[in-house]
């Protein structure tokens, strides 16, 4: 068979490690022609190419971001969009095309399978926010990346009796600053999900400081406090080829209002892109594997609009549309479970 892939969104550890389970088995197993495209959906867009074989995948397991390269590129906000991607893989020959995305790119991959293009996708996000799987690889290693700053920055706020805020990815999810948080012994997180009172945010922090050590808080970009004290400025006012708001400045915010109203010295630190670069982990490197391995067998069995997924500890099927449909967000409950540890 001859089959497209492409990784689009923004980049994640193990995204390599998907491409390269992909062509190994392929190649192995079904003597199988691969066609990368690059930069996301800009590449079917444009007729952007390069060949995939296993030369091209030999010692790339352990590099971050993807050889494919990526992109935000919305074919759908695009006059004609839909329609030059379909005539192009008809024109190059592909007879199925694997999708390596978050919501954004397998929200397009899901619409193209309903115009009958015979396409795979496979769940990468750093936020974990993808339904129908338990988990994404890129999540892991940004939590591990994540925790190991908050344990760095333990020993510089005793050191100066500041307060610090961390800054973490997550738009409308909060995992990465719950888990980071939780593994880092944060001593207040602060997700999208909840809002938040600053004056208990600054209760908790004079609390840590009334106990000779200094408090650390983890928040999500896309965390907001009550109404009765909703900051602006948070979102940037610019968006995304998908309508998603640029998000930015809460954590700065947080240190104002703590200075102003505890007197005491407060510093942000925005981990930003830090945490989705570089090499993945082990657990990130095995799951992708395990999802390319998948992937390749789903195309062989004549599947169409499915996604691979975790279950568990198993690889299983769902529907794309399922994987879709709403964002995997963190349970009050869940985050009520970890409150009695704020302070």
């Amino acid at each position: 068979m001859r089959i497209g892939m492409l990784t689009g969104g923004g980049d994640c550890p193990g995204l390599n490690a998907v491409i390269r389970a992909v062509v190994r088995k392929g190649v192995a197993e079904h003597g199988d022609e691969f066609v990368g495209f690059r930069d996301g959906w800009k590449g079917p867009l444009e007729g952007l190419t390069m060949t995939l074989g296993v030369p091209e995948v030999r010692g790339i397991l352990p590099r971050g971001g993807t050889i494919l390269g990526s992109s935000r590129t919305n074919p759908f906000a695009v006059e004609g969009g839909v329609e030059t991607i379909i005539a192009r893989l008809e024109e190059l020959g592909i007879d199925a095309l694997i999708a390596i995305g978050g919501e954004d790119t397998l929200g397009v991959a899901a619409k193209l399978h309903e115009r009958g293009v015979r396409v795979i996708g496979v769940p990468k996000t750093i936020d974990n926010d993808l339904d129908a799987t338990d988990y994404t690889f890129g999540f892991d290693t940004a939590v591990n990346i994540a925790t190991e700053a908050i344990d760095r920055l333990h020993t510089t706020a005793e050191s100066h009796h500041r307060a610090l805020i961390v800054e973490v990815m997550g738009r409308h999810a909060g995992w990465i600053a719950l888990h980071s948080g939780l593994a880092g012994g944060a001593n207040v997180i602060l997700i999208p999900e909840v809002r938040f009172s600053i004056e208990r945010v600054c209760a908790y922090v004079e609390s840590r400081f009334k106990s000779q050590y200094a408090p650390i808080i983890v928040v999500a970009e896309g965390a907001l406090p009550d109404e009765a004290s909703a900051p602006g400025g948070i979102n940037s006012g610019e968006a995304d080829a998908f309508g998603h708001a640029r998000l930015g400045g809460i954590g700065d915010w947080l240190a104002r209002e703590i200075e102003q109203r505890t007197g005491k010295e407060a510093r942000t630190m925005v981990l930003g892109h830090i945490q989705r670069g570089g090499t993945p982990s082990a657990f990130d490197r095995v799951l992708a594997t395990r999802f390319g391995l998948h992937a390749i067998d789903a195309v062989h069995d004549g599947e169409s609009g499915i996604m691979v997924a975790l279950s568990g500890t198993d690889i299983v099927r769902v529907p794309l549309s399922a994987a879709v449909a709403k964002l995997k967000t963190v349970d009050a409950a869940r985050y009520a479970e970890t409150e009695v540890l704020f302070g």
